[in-house]
């Protein structure tokens, strides 16, 4: 908490935890949620040191938890020049990311996980929560300790491991490989309290989501260990994510991943989180990451102009709620609830007693980012970015 104050009031925001609260008074102390309520009086509290925020025409919703963000930099598929730069603590916080989950790309071979440990340290040290995966592309994943488990067991920001399939660029891993990945995150998951998530990146082959399917049957492998992602990349893609999905896994679209930034053959992201709820896949199993780092912009004739901005999934969650007709607390769900359930990320996705003060406020109209506070710490405020990393 800032040295100037001890307390942090937001007042009168219209709350979605996400489900819907009315008008609320969030008081924060520490990183924490201390309070939700209704006219808390704060004059027992202005000697020890209190801010208010008067947030009665903006909505407040959990921040933003993004599962799958190249937060050291990916790339290099054309050579070295194609190579991108590590994400910075104010990019994230433009986007309304509080919670991040940094993992390799396509290069297993020239970029290190111990380089995507310190960055995520780092980033968890200017001010959000940060984790990683091991692993990349490649079957048998690169690691730290020299195996899937104890990774995840004995490194506490390790909560998962990063596979590929479906994709030219993959080992195209056998289905007993795949049992045999998903078994070594499972161990390290249950012995270190935690997801043991295989997050799976999948690309256009036509194989699809198959691959995972066959793993997992004839096994007592449950379908929520895996988390593919990339699912709206492609009509054909979307539609095998609604068979997983009804099947009861969990299903990710990629926020930049978009025919807005050149991604032709992309179904827009809101438009794919619509089109899964109208085919039958619960909600609650829907979710939305950016890739970031990991896609470039395109203009029309295919050419990189650029990097698709992280703020993408700000865009994104907006388009469902302004222009798909999604509800607000499942647009929610979509971009942080759904998340932290399936990582288990302790204290993330919601507003409430006790959980990360994790908060973003919008205007309750165009639902444009004005506040954004993470640990309890205000980050953005009168849409302004106010806290930067060390090197920005």
């Amino acid at each position: 908490m800032n040295e100037q104050y001890r307390f942090l009031l937001i007042r009168g925001a219209h709350t979605y935890a996400p489900e819907p609260l009315g008008r609320v008074d969030i008081l924060i102390t520490g990183s924490r949620v201390l309070y939700i309520g209704k006219d808390v009086d704060t004059s027992p509290l202005e000697r020890l040191g209190v801010r208010v925020i008067e947030a009665g025409s903006y909505i407040a919703v959990p921040g933003f938890v993004d599962q799958h963000n190249h937060i050291n930099g990916a790339g290099g598929a054309g050579g070295p020049v194609s190579r991108t730069p590590p994400v910075m603590l104010s990019e994230l916080v433009r986007a309304g990311i509080t919670s991040v989950v940094g993992l390799l790309g396509f290069d297993g071979v020239t970029r290190s996980l111990r380089d995507l440990l310190m960055k995520a340290r780092a980033l968890e040290a200017e001010g959000v929560s940060a984790w990683i995966y091991t692993g990349s592309y490649q079957v048998p994943p690169p690691t730290i300790t020299g195996r899937i488990a104890s990774d995840i067991a004995l490194i506490n920001e390790v909560i998962g491991v990063k596979i590929s399939i479906s994709d030219h660029r993959s080992s195209h891993p056998s289905v007993e490989e795949l049992r045999k990945v998903a078994s070594e995150a499972r161990i390290g998951g249950l012995l270190g309290g935690k997801a043991g998530v295989v997050h799976v990146h999948v690309g256009t082959e036509r194989a699809g989501l198959r691959p995972l399917l066959e793993a997992i049957e004839g096994t007592e492998i449950p379908i929520e260990q895996f988390a593919p992602t990339h699912l709206n990349r492609a009509e054909h893609v979307l539609e095998e994510a609604v068979e997983f999905g009804r099947a009861g896994g969990y299903v990710d679209i990629t926020s930049s991943v978009s025919p807005r930034y050149g991604s032709k053959q992309a179904v827009k992201p809101s438009t794919a989180v619509k089109q899964l709820v109208a085919r039958g896949v619960p909600i609650s199993r829907i979710t939305m990451s950016t890739d970031g780092r990991g896609v470039s912009r395109r203009d029309e004739n295919g050419r990189t102009v650029g990097l698709v901005p992280l703020d993408s999934i700000l865009e994104e969650f907006r388009d469902m709620v302004l222009e798909d007709g999604i509800p607000l607390e499942e647009a929610v769900r979509v971009v942080s609830t759904n998340i932290a359930e399936h990582l288990k990320l302790v204290g993330k996705g919601r507003i409430g007693e006790g959980y990360d003060a994790d908060i973003l406020l919008l205007d309750k109209d165009t639902l444009q980012l004005k506040y954004v506070v993470a640990k309890g710490e205000v980050l953005m405020e009168n849409g302004v970015v106010i806290r930067r990393g060390r090197f920005e």
